[in-house]
């Protein structure tokens, strides 16, 4: 069970990038990022009875990861509205290596030599990128990939690995419900203060006209609650979930060619498929 779980997520996140580049072109990021996290928390509300009962070490915990996830959606973001959403795809796969070295750093894990070569074949696949035929501008995007906005797409993968870390400790002790209420809740209030702080212009009325906004909430919240469930499985193991979790790339490349009529697909594919090799070997 938990393994399709995992896949649910892995295709509702694939899924969820193609409608973040939808909504971002009708709203600007911070209205996007705002109302997507202030409707995916109203969505978890009702559940609000089974959120108490948090101890105060896991709340700092909680606190940290929604800081953390702050952070990152800022970065990708940004990221996904200024690059074709098929390269981003791509990308996405490098919080593999960043996850199995915060691995190796945070819990003292010793790599073996399977994930050593895994990982030589994910740095092969992303430096394979840099030979993409027509990289400095993507015909189907009609922007340049500034070496700016892959940065922002690198730091956002570090810090959901690291939000992925914190996951697997969080729910050791809590419930997928006391999870996702406070860390929710946390983000809607982050991104507010975000907002009164640098005094972001906030189109309210076209937010909320915005359907892809409320979609993505949508899917937000049933592929968090999905990874929680999973994560909560004594059975589950981390190595396979690292890889079912890589299923939404195929999404996000698939979605770049018949939504956004992306070029180049065959050879992003070609390096997704490097990369994926990689992150097999790794898990093996």
């Amino acid at each position: 069970m938990w393994m399709l779980q995992v896949l649910l997520y892995g295709l509702l996140k694939g899924t969820r990038e193609i409608v973040k580049k939808k909504s971002l072109g009708r709203s600007s990021v911070m209205e996007v990022l705002f109302f997507y996290t202030l409707f995916g928390f109203l969505f978890v509300c009702p559940d609000a009875g089974n959120a108490g009962g948090v101890l105060k070490e896991q709340m700092v915990l909680v606190i940290v990861k929604s800081f953390v996830i702050f952070l990152a959606w800022m970065c990708s973001f940004k990221a996904i509205k200024k690059m074709p959403i098929s390269l981003y795809g791509i990308l996405d796969l490098s919080r593999v290596l960043f996850a199995m070295l915060l691995a190796t750093v945070v819990m003292h894990e010793t790599l073996t030599g399977y994930q050593v070569t895994g990982l030589a074949f994910v740095c092969t696949g992303l430096l394979m990128l840099k030979g993409l035929p027509g990289k400095k501008k993507e015909e189907g995007s009609g922007e340049k990939v500034a070496p700016v906005i892959v940065m922002l797409a690198f730091a956002s993968c570090l810090l959901n690995a690291f939000s992925g870390l914190l996951d697997k400790i969080l729910m050791q002790d809590m419930s997928s419900s006391q999870l996702q209420f406070w860390y929710m809740l946390y983000l809607v209030l982050f991104y507010l203060v975000y907002i009164i702080v640098t005094k972001a212009k906030i189109r309210i009325k076209d937010a909320l006209k915005n359907p892809w906004i409320w979609i993505l909430a949508i899917l937000f919240i049933i592929a968090d609650r999905s990874l929680f469930l999973a994560n909560a499985n004594p059975d589950s193991r981390i190595s396979v979930m690292t890889l079912i979790k890589q299923s939404g790339c195929l999404v996000t490349i698939l979605g770049g060619k018949f939504i956004f009529h992306e070029k180049n697909i065959g050879y992003k594919l070609i390096c997704a498929t490097v990369i994926v090799a990689g992150i097999v070997i790794a898990v093996l």
